[in-house]
């Protein structure tokens, strides 16, 4: 913040805005002598020597988690916008879908709450719908609730359309260490001062500076200012106590404003203030709110198409001086180069498609068919491709296109999806001429400016409570389940529980007192409990005819905390402490769930038929090549207990204890309709299965079913694999 200059002072540090000056009517005013003082003097910054006492004891210095905390970094801009209880579900949600999301943060202030608040909105209700009282509680609850955070904090009316992007780009070049009120500068009633206060209907900037020498005064202002206009209140009230006017030009930048006439067309206004304006106001009705933001999307739209444009020039004309003249200058020019692989195993390769097929599939297949993302991005890229040309060589000639005769793309990761078309055009001439040509065509979709997204902050110390649902028909594989648990969780110290759920079917819950299907089980359990003395392993009974995940996690979620991370397995899993710190970083309460897509190992038959796998192949490299990563199977997943029971109780109002639509319904699915979370759903190494058909249940709905069918079918093995069964069978057929 300062350049350190050596000195001996015993003085401490202060931290008093612009070493004491302050700024009154535009002009510079040292309070230190009481003298006017040059605003372009330099400052004098002095340094505070450490000296340790050793008569004192160490003192441990707790450090803070963000190194902006510690070094008094903040955010830029914060938002406040003055609404009512009339106009919050109207031009306060148009304000909140069209600029709120561009802005670092944005408050809805409003006097008495409306009886249903819009979804996703901060609304701030002070209890008081007086225009004067609303404003007075609003700066207080900025400076109390957020004086620390925030370097510059601007207020605007609902009825105000905002230019978010050009607002910001004003702040970013203002200091932020001096008292600032900036915005339409307007005359009191009368006109007789030369002061000026800010318009409220164009919106207005308050430093945080300001905001806390303001802060002693409010109460003043509120009892001896009697205004009707909250903005002329405000502005009176920074006047009298701090001696600041309302400014629209400080630091060659200016507060650029537009005044909307009535019954003015936004697609028409084509005035230079229009253009430049950071704000418009007023907007009588949220369809003109709309109108403004698309009509200013689209001027920036433009703006930055010919900056781009000219910034292609630049680069042309320079690139001529460089030791390999134009040609250093790649296509599209602006775009990093194209990736250049230094050994062959490096090369990337093209994918060849037509407008039906394409002859690269991911199940190794040589042809597939062109459907979903794929489908719309090629015809995206054939119309793009047509229009261009157009563009080029219109009005001597128009193109139409006939068919694709060859297509080429790959995914270069310096700069984009890359294509080569070959395409049979028809052109026609301005005569009306005709004739049909061939024409290759590059293209090039960029990659944009990559977003990191905000996630909440996540440990890997959290406990996994590991549920493990368990039929008759699973038992079996039961004990491997246990063997690998006991090696990678209990061995290893994990912070891991592991809770049983015994389903058992009508016929079987009534001869438990003869004969127990699941004694075997138990008894396992038993001997992993007697081997670690302090290991409580607990199982729970449940008696139904369908096992449905929903009926069962019901049982569960009741009997753990809201605050448990469950981890829902199947008896084919390998807990190890890989996938159990990927279940705690990736499920975070009430923002996330994660349902993991293990891997598929194929049936050994088939893959090997008379060989044996090598012993001693390694997990991470050959293991993973005889599978498949299932995407038809959701049963591992992810979650907190707090996010299951809000999501099951909003899905309670649908289903009114109807069992048929519980058995129709699985957990992901629960997740997807009523969370309203991110569901992650991803590939996961670390979660590798053994071969094995699984029992699909009739009983559950139709589409459980047939994902559970598709499982048992493509986890066979590997079309290749597949076609050599067959191959050699019909050779031992045919001998």
């Amino acid at each position: 913040m300062v350049s350190w200059t050596q000195g001996d002072t015993d003085e401490a540090c202060g931290d008093e805005l612009g070493n004491g000056r302050l700024i009154h009517s535009g002009h510079v005013r040292d309070v230190q002598d009481g003298h006017d003082g040059d605003g372009n003097e330099d400052f004098q910054p002095r340094i505070v020597p450490y000296h340790k006492d050793p008569n004192k004891p160490h003192k441990k210095v707790l450090r803070t988690r963000y190194i902006h905390t510690e070094l008094g970094i903040r955010e830029r801009l914060l938002v406040g916008i003055l609404s009512s209880r009339a106009t919050l579900n109207t031009l306060g949600v148009a304000v909140n879908k069209t600029v709120a999301h561009r802005f670092h943060r944005t408050f809805f202030f409003t006097g008495l709450r409306s009886t249903k608040a819009p979804h996703g909105m901060a609304v701030v209700a002070h209890g008081d719908d007086r225009p004067v009282w609303l404003m007075y509680e609003t700066i207080r609850h900025l400076h109390q609730h957020h004086g620390n955070e925030y370097d510059w904090f601007y207020l605007a009316q609902d009825d105000t359309y905002t230019q978010a992007e050009r607002v910001m780009e004003l702040v970013n070049h203002l200091s932020a260490g001096q008292d600032m009120y900036m915005g339409r500068a307007e005359e009191f009633i009368g006109g007789e001062e030369r002061a000026r206060y800010c318009h409220g209907g164009y919106g207005y900037l308050l430093s945080r500076s300001l905001l806390a020498r303001l802060q002693p005064h409010l109460d003043s202002c509120r009892n001896d200012i009697l205004s009707v206009r909250p903005d002329e209140w405000l502005g009176r009230c920074i006047i009298d106590y701090l001696g600041l006017s309302c400014v629209e030009k400080h630091q060659e930048m200016t507060y650029r404003y537009f005044e909307l006439q009535k019954n003015v067309d936004p697609e028409r206004e084509d005035s230079a203030q229009f253009k430049n304006a950071f704000t418009v106001h007023p907007i009588s009705e949220p369809a003109l709110m709309y109108r403004l933001h698309k009509r200013y999307n689209q001027i920036e739209l433009d703006w930055t198409y010919a900056q781009i444009q000219q910034l292609q020039n630049q680069i042309n004309n320079i690139s001529e001086l460089t030791p390999e003249g134009k040609a250093g200058a790649t296509w599209p020019i602006g775009i990093n180069p194209p990736f250049r692989p230094k050994t062959r195993f490096e090369v990337i390769n093209w994918e060849y498609f037509t407008e039906e097929h394409i002859y690269s599939c991911a199940d190794s297949s040589p042809k597939c068919e062109l459907r979903g993302a794929d489908r719309a991005d090629i015809s995206s890229v054939l119309e793009t491709a047509v229009g261009r040309l157009n563009e080029r060589y219109q009005p001597q000639l128009r193109f139409r296109k006939r068919r694709l005769l060859n297509g080429y793309r790959r995914f270069d990761p310096t700069r984009g999806m890359e294509y080569m078309l070959d395409l049979a055009l028809e052109a026609f001439t301005q005569k009306g001429h005709s004739q049909v040509i061939a024409k290759r065509v590059s293209l090039l979709k960029p990659l944009s400016a990559v977003e990191i997204i905000p996630m909440p902050y996540v440990t890997e110390a959290t406990r996994v409570q590991v549920i493990l649902p368990v039929t008759a028909h699973d038992q079996d594989f039961v004990g491997n389940f246990l063997d690998m648990y006991v090696m990678n969780a209990l061995d290893t110290h994990d912070n891991a529980l592991l809770t049983f759920l015994f389903v058992y079917d009508p016929f079987d819950a009534q001869r438990v007192s003869q004969t127990d299907v699941f004694a075997g089980v138990k008894a396992m359990i038993g001997e992993v409990e007697k081997r670690y003395g302090d290991v409580k392993i607990p199982w729970i009974s449940v008696k139904t005819e369908v096992p449905s995940q929903v009926k069962l996690m019901d049982i569960i979620s009741k009997k753990h905390p809201v605050d448990t991370l469950f981890f829902l397995a199947s008896v084919w899993t390998e807990v190890n402490a890989d996938f159990l710190n990927r279940c705690r970083m990736n499920a975070i309460s009430n923002w996330q769930v994660f349902f993991p897509i293990h891997f598929q190992e194929y049936s050994p038959a088939l893959v090997y038929r008379d060989q044996q796998p090598s012993a001693a192949s390694s997990f991470a490299s050959e293991s993973l090549r005889d599978g498949h990563f299932d995407r038809h199977v959701f049963e591992e997943a992810c979650f907190y207990n707090a996010d299951y029971m809000a999501a099951r109780t909003k899905m309670a109002a649908d289903i009114l204890d109807n069992d048929e639509l519980l058995e129709s319904m699985d957990v992901y699915e629960i997740f997807v309709r009523y969370s309203g979370l991110h569901v992650f759903r991803a590939v996961e190494p670390a979660l590798v299965q053994k071969y094995v058909h699984r029992e699909c249940n009739p009983r559950f709905s139709e589409d459980i079913y047939h994902r559970c069918v598709l499982s048992n079918l493509e986890g066979l093995a590997s079309r290749s694999h597949l076609a050599m069964a067959l191959f050699e069978q019909e050779q031992a057929n045919s001998t």
